[in-house]
């Protein structure tokens, strides 16, 4: 294998340059746990560690290796380990909100192509869910597609896809049965070599079974969603990029029922596009929606061009964007206020020790 089918081109080798590291060659992050990482080289598989000043300012927490980085490595030490010196800027990074009451970015994988959204026909199955991973998909740069998995267990499987694409217009979903081979033809156009997918979805639903598919025999092990509740069992726990003997790599990651956005752009307007350009007929440019007279979204909502739930689920996460949006420009200025008072503590450290050293 070479770095070429890890997804290496000009493109990165233009970053590589533009890094300017005197010393090192270029890998991919294909697993990490903790601060533990394993790169592939295009000759091998080397267990790394990243760098001490990665660790430190000006670096970020989110700017360490992510599964599906590129990155510059030196040679192992002798304890047999890389030092990862440097992460190339991203095409792509798949971040959302840590759980609890912190609103710090948790990166999730980088540099992806796609992302296959995996759901059932079953338990499962829920539109407003769907909307919120395509919004972190399309905030991440990469291209969203939904899977319904086990479509040979379920009815009327053609009008649930039409209505859920009457819902999510611009993103393609597939109905799907790796049992019953329904639907592996659509899945495979997406994988190419050097294409890098990411499955996402709750535990249980199928991603590792899709994997095992594409791998060609158990790679992964698998366990079902509980028909009585639809909730799955983890069987994945960390995220880890596979390389396929077709070409193309697959990410799996660990399932996730709840995902908090992350990002503070348009990005949800593109994710809702059919609500943003019904905006556009609005009589206030800056109208939020709600009471405003000469509303579009409202008009539309109330005739019933517009879904009512895909209406409400766009306010939530926009109220929910709103929120995080305040709370973490607190954040950034006790961040702020905290690194100055650390800052003017150093500076009266190295006063006092001038003069010490003045009266000696």
């Amino acid at each position: 294998m070479s770095l070429e089918d890890y997804g290496w081109d000009e493109s990165w080798a233009e970053k590589l340059a533009l890094a300017d590291e005197k010393r090192g060659i270029p890998a991919r992050v294909i697993s990490g746990h903790r601060s533990e990482y394993k790169v592939h080289t295009g000759e091998i598989d080397i267990s790394a560690k990243a760098a001490g000043r990665l660790y430190h300012a000006p670096f970020k927490q989110t700017e360490l290796p992510a599964v599906g980085d590129w990155v510059v490595v030196d040679e192992t030490d002798v304890s047999g380990k890389a030092t990862i010196r440097r992460v190339l800027a991203r095409k792509s990074t798949f971040s959302r909100k840590v759980s609890g009451k912190n609103s710090n970015e948790q990166v999730m994988a980088t540099n992806l192509d796609t992302v296959w959204i995996v759901s059932t026909f079953g338990t499962d199955f829920n539109p407003a869910r769907l909307e919120r991973y395509v919004a972190l998909v399309v905030e991440s740069g990469a291209d969203p597609v939904i899977i319904l998995a086990k479509a040979d267990l379920a009815e009327s499987t053609e009008q649930t896809i039409e209505s859920l694409q009457e819902r999510i217009p611009d993103v393609p979903i597939y109905g799907t049965s790796t049992k019953a081979q329904i639907g592996m033809d659509d899945l495979r156009k997406y994988i190419a070599p050097g294409q890098t997918i990411a499955l996402l979805g709750s535990s249980g639903v199928g991603k590792s079974t899709l994997i095992n598919h594409f791998v060609g025999h158990e790679l992964l092990h698998t366990a079902s969603v509980r028909e009585k509740d639809g909730k799955g069992r983890h069987t994945t726990t960390h995220r880890e990029l596979i390389f396929l003997p077709t070409g193309g790599l697959l990410i799996d990651t660990p399932g996730m029922r709840e995902l908090q956005l992350w990002r503070r752009d348009d990005n949800l307007d593109k994710s809702f596009s059919d609500i943003d350009d019904i905006a556009v007929g609005c009589r206030f440019s800056d109208c939020s929606h709600e009471k405003e007279p000469g509303c579009a979204v409202i008009a539309a909502v109330e005739s019933g061009d517009l879904s009512e739930d895909r209406m409400n689920n766009y306010m939530k996460l926009k109220k929910e964007l709103t929120y995080l949006d305040r709370k973490t420009d607190v954040q950034a200025e006790q961040a702020e206020r905290k690194k100055w008072k650390a800052i003017s503590k150093e500076q009266r450290r190295l006063t006092q020790q001038h003069k010490g050293n003045k009266k000696r």
